[in-house]
């Protein structure tokens, strides 16, 4: 099975050499890297050339300066390189950051397990980030997530849902049509994927109008957004963050922003929520 992996690229000059680095020395030697360029006024592009003239493997996207914001940015620049591509040569569709490091054996585990398990839909492994000086788990409470950094698709799956979803909350959404289509995401405990750069760290947008958006764009009804403000809130220990976050999602819904998704995949994303939070908090 051969993998398209496209990298969108913003202002990443001191991670990305690591990532591309981890790639090159994979066992596993039939895949295909596009490097997207989005919009980087740092030594980026000098960063992807040292590849691109080396490794016939490697090619690169440039796009131009815009401001680089949480969740569609980043799949907006996927799209460009993916569009680059005849996407009929390849059977594994990734989506990696720039700031990752595999494991050599990383593209090896995914394929076999692509192989050897017909209705495994999206693949990935866990998240590592150092912490004084040793490479410790992200921490985040679902294991059974594929995370953004490192999502690797079947192609048949990733046709299905339709692509990527440009918008907040795209790399959940992903995960609950790819269930509703019958389609299984699998993590690989196994395998360890170290995080160079916290997410989220150079985005500009206050924590309480990141979640109050990424409720509305993710398509949650009134109810079930103030149920995820209120865990978020509780987090926090802030009562104030509860109404912040609930603020922004309201705000969101005055103005009519458009959703990336259809009314009948936001039926299907909410009542996966409902059916998820009766299961916690109403146990038959």
């Amino acid at each position: 099975m051969r993998f398209l992996i496209i990298i969108p690229a913003h202002n990443e000059e001191n991670n990305l050499s690591f990532t591309l680095d981890s790639l090159q020395q994979q066992s596993y030697k039939d895949f295909k890297v596009v490097v997207v360029n989005d919009g980087s006024t740092d030594k980026t592009p000098e960063v992807i050339k040292k590849y691109t003239d080396n490794d016939s493997r490697f090619e690169t996207v440039n796009l131009e300066k815009s401001a680089h914001q949480p969740g569609s940015k980043v799949v907006n620049a996927f799209k460009n390189g993916l569009n680059t591509q005849n996407i009929n040569e390849f059977e594994i569709i990734c989506k990696f950051d720039a700031d990752i490091i595999l494991s050599e054996n990383y593209l090896k585990t995914i394929e076999e397990s692509f192989q050897n398990n017909p209705n495994y839909g999206l693949i990935g492994g866990l998240l590592y980030v150092e912490k004084e000086g040793n490479w410790v788990y992200e921490g985040n409470s679902n294991k059974h997530h594929v995370r953004g950094p490192m999502k690797a698709y079947r192609k048949e799956s990733f046709l299905e849902m339709g692509g990527l979803r440009e918008t907040l909350g795209w790399d959940n959404i992903d995960s609950i049509l790819l269930e509703n289509l019958g389609w299984k995401e699998i993590v690989l405990p196994e395998l360890h994927v170290k995080l160079l750069k916290v997410k989220g760290a150079d985005y500009t947008i206050k924590p309480a109008d990141y979640y109050g958006r990424y409720f509305y764009f993710l398509g949650l009804n009134r109810f079930l957004a103030y149920i995820a403000s209120s865990k978020e809130a509780m987090k926090s220990k802030s009562v104030s963050f509860f109404f912040k976050i609930i603020t922004s999602y309201e705000k969101c819904r005055s103005q009519k922003l458009e959703l990336k998704i259809s009314k009948d995949e936001q039926k299907i994303i909410n009542d996966k929520r409902w059916k998820a939070f009766k299961k916690k908090w109403f146990p038959i």
